[in-house]
């Protein structure tokens, strides 16, 4: 495999630069003084980005724009193995990484590299320790997966020896990463289009936490079934956190404002280290809270930086995102696309000041629909009104004989009041004749939901 050196710089091309993943290697090896080139489909705002700080972009993909100076090539997982700048670059002996192992390759040069991983809370867990690592003035590299607002994106090259990003399991692309601290905030049955079982899932978590370092640190959430399956024999260091006082960072006197925002005191080793007052909501986030209190007390930052970080986030685009009112309703939008999100999210909302709760759901893809149908029912069934819009594809094409229809039935089943359309404007006018004053409208789903919220709002 090709070994990346910060020392030696070269030219690196990035097939599908424009992804917003890819984007932010090609931005920290800018930073390096790499040569950056690469293609897409289309311009866009992170392309035009990239060319402004030096990357040359090509919006074809042809093999004519591979040629031998370039020292390595980087593609997404979109990207298909007869892509014509892949076989190019494969017939010119040229190394080919996929983005998973070239983030992996740029993670060997931080002396601190840490990958927050779990099927959950992923996003908002990176971005609550980034924002604290920023409060305590270490000048880290940051890579996370939704638009975090204190540094007005994804991405952010800092100078020092510090890195976090997000890992994901899908695909077992965390597997190429090199983490020195690794984060396991919980393991579910998800991405099932590419995983068999529940037990193929832990396998590759348990895999995650193998590739720590001997002088390296798993923080784990010890409620996660089986815990001593995921730690046991590992070299590295091993703490827990969770809600009960037997883990090694726990919490205590937990209350919730009229926002259903967590307040509550950091408990280690059975002393009271600190109150802290988040800004975003739920039980799911004072977990994801104390993962990053238990990550940033272990390399011994100050408890008052941890405190005043998690004080000053506020949360990430699409979750729990506020967005505006419509006939005296407030509209939330929430990436949730799994039953446990919508779980979390929903349960979120018996705290928030409202009267009855409209969930409008996108399910997204097939093959999550199919596998979890009737989990999807019972944990939408949660909401007052369920309203359905057809499944959001991503990357399938194969229906699987599955619609939300299925969904709706099963909604039926357990006597919800719930509703399917077809179309976004009849979700839409629906909207418009039933929900009332002081309701909670949420838009939810990793797909494109969030505009049925955006179009109310703007009438």
């Amino acid at each position: 495999m090709y070994e990346m050196n910060f020392n030696q710089t070269g030219h690196i091309y990035f097939t599908g630069i424009g992804g917003i993943s890819m984007s932010g290697l090609a931005q920290i090896l800018l930073s390096k003084k790499f040569r950056i080139s690469g293609s897409d489909t289309k311009e866009s705002a992170l392309t035009r980005e990239l060319v402004s700080l030096g990357a040359n972009i090509n919006y074809e993909q042809i093999a004519s724009n591979i040629n031998n100076s370039i020292d390595v090539l980087v593609y997404t997982a979109a990207v298909k193995q007869d892509n014509p700048e892949l076989v190019a670059a494969k017939e010119l002996g040229i190394p080919t990484l996929t983005r998973a192992e070239f983030l992996g390759q740029i993670m060997k040069n931080y002396d601190i590299s840490i990958g927050v991983s779990g099927t959950h809370g992923k996003t908002t867990t990176t971005s609550m320790i980034s924002q604290i690592l920023l409060q305590a003035d270490t000048d880290p590299t940051i890579l996370v997966g939704g638009i975090m607002k204190s540094i007005n994106g994804n991405i952010r090259v800092g100078k020092s020896n510090l890195m976090i990003t997000e890992a994901c399991e899908y695909t077992n692309s965390f597997l190429s990463f090199f983490p020195t601290i690794g984060i396991i905030l919980n393991v579910c049955a998800d991405h099932m289009d590419f995983f068999n079982s529940l037990d193929e899932i832990r396998e590759s978590f348990r895999k995650y936490s193998e590739l720590l370092p001997e002088n390296g640190l798993l923080v784990i959430n010890g409620e996660i079934d089986n815990l001593s399956y995921f730690t046991d024999g590992l070299k590295c260091k091993v703490v827990t956190f969770g809600t009960d006082s037997k883990f090694d960072y726990s919490f205590t006197n937990l209350t919730y404002n009229h926002f259903a925002c967590g307040e509550f005191d950091i408990v280690y080793d059975g002393n009271i280290l600190e109150h802290i007052e988040l800004k975003v909501p739920g039980l799911h986030n004072v977990l994801n809270a104390m993962a990053a209190v238990a990550t940033c007390l272990e390399i011994n930052l100050p408890v008052s930086s941890i405190k005043e970080g998690l004080a000053l986030y506020t949360g990430t685009d699409r979750r729990f995102q506020y967005k505006g009112t419509i006939n005296g309703a407030t509209v939330i939008d929430d990436y949730a696309h799994h039953p446990d999100e919508i779980s979390a999210t929903l349960e979120t909302t018996k705290t928030y000041p409202h009267n009855e709760t409209w969930c409008v759901f996108q399910p997204h893809t097939y093959s999550r629909t199919k596998a979890f149908l009737e989990d999807f029912a019972k944990a939408l069934s949660i909401a007052d009104h369920i309203i359905l819009a057809p499944i959001y594809a991503a990357r399938e094409t194969d229906t699987l004989g599955i619609s939300s229809l299925n969904l709706l039935e099963e909604l039926k089943k357990l006597g919800a009041d719930a509703y399917h359309f077809d179309t976004f404007d009849e979700i839409e006018q629906f909207l418009l004749k039933n929900i009332l004053n002081d309701d909670l409208l949420i838009t939810m789903g990793a797909g494109d939901v969030v505009l049925i919220g955006e179009n109310l709002i703007s009438k």
